[in-house]
């Protein structure tokens, strides 16, 4: 598993054959589940990654980095394959476990607005730039920004 591991850190496709091999030999190892789709994700291979990410995601023994690492992977890999609702269902699974996570709602963001919800999804972008931003005026408007962020469309 490590020299996959390494591997897959260095972009071989060796690592991802590798790792195919160890998630058919241990098909309830979750780690290894998450590796395997990593690997995919990585080529490019969404469509085989996704599987995986799912495995990873019903089985047990993920480090908290880990199981985040997968709800980011699973809900981005479904909105590139067009599965927005899927993709959504995920990411707000996955903030449902780490509430204030910033890659998370960006993720959200990009499938709220493939899912047609440009307004909750400028919203998401605007919270999260707020909560982030080392930037002086943006820290300078940071109030003004989250208001606006839920209230987008009001006029006087």
């Amino acid at each position: 598993m490590n020299e996959a591991v390494r591997l897959r850190e260095q972009g071989t496709d060796e690592a991802r054959l590798r790792l195919i091999e160890l998630a058919e030999r241990n098909p309830r190892d979750a780690v290894i589940a998450y590796q395997t789709a990593w690997a995919h994700d990585s080529a490019g291979l969404e469509a085989e990654a996704a599987p995986f990410y799912e495995q990873a995601l019903a089985g047990e023994g993920l480090s908290t980095e880990d199981r985040h690492g997968v709800f980011v992977g699973l809900g981005s890999t479904y909105r590139v394959l067009g599965r927005y609702e899927e993709s959504l269902a995920t990411l707000r699974r996955g903030l449902g476990e780490f509430p204030d996570d910033a890659a998370l709602r960006t993720f959200l963001a990009m499938a709220l607005y493939n899912a047609g919800e440009a307004r909750e999804a400028a919203g998401t972008l605007l919270k999260v730039l707020a909560a982030t931003s080392a930037d002086d005026g943006v820290r300078r408007y940071r109030r003004a920004v989250e208001y606006y962020a839920d209230h987008l469309d009001d006029v006087d």
